[in-house]
């Protein structure tokens, strides 16, 4: 049995709200049979086309808080029409909740070991994601 403090946390921009996606979640050549996929980084976005219209989930797995390429997938699929739940995950740290926002997530996976070392009230810090981006500045 899981403790509660070994359950990831879904960070919304409301705060963090537990896990409420109760479907598995499938990997990306198994895409036209699930309701919900995962990817990583370097799949090949392509050809998930004819099965963005139906898909309700979908799980960006990130390598490291240092990797970015994550940012491009969410990007790359709200360009492609992906209007469904588009979730990060794995080290995504409070600092980059508002740039996730913005490339197109709509909420960030937190581990239990972030979550402890960065609380809610830091996430919640960087909730107001469309404020003081340098495109909103460039515009005002």
């Amino acid at each position: 049995m899981q403790q509660a403090e070994d359950r990831v946390v879904i960070m919304r921009d409301d705060g963090f709200v537990p896990e409420d996606w109760t479907a598995p979640l499938a990997p990306m050549a198994e895409a036209a049979a699930a309701s919900g996929i995962e990817l990583d980084p370097g799949d090949d976005l392509a050809a998930l086309g004819p099965q963005l219209d139906r898909l309700q989930m979908i799980r960006v797995r990130f390598g490291s808080f240092a990797d970015g390429r994550g940012f491009t997938v969410a990007r790359r699929l709200r360009a492609m029409g992906y209007a469904g739940r588009l979730r990060a995950a794995g080290p995504v740290l409070a600092d980059q909740y508002a740039m996730a926002r913005r490339a197109g997530f709509d909420e960030v996976e937190v581990a239990p070991r972030i979550a402890a070392r960065q609380p809610e009230a830091q996430w919640l810090a960087r909730a107001d994601w469309r404020a003081g981006d340098h495109q909103s500045r460039l515009r005002g």
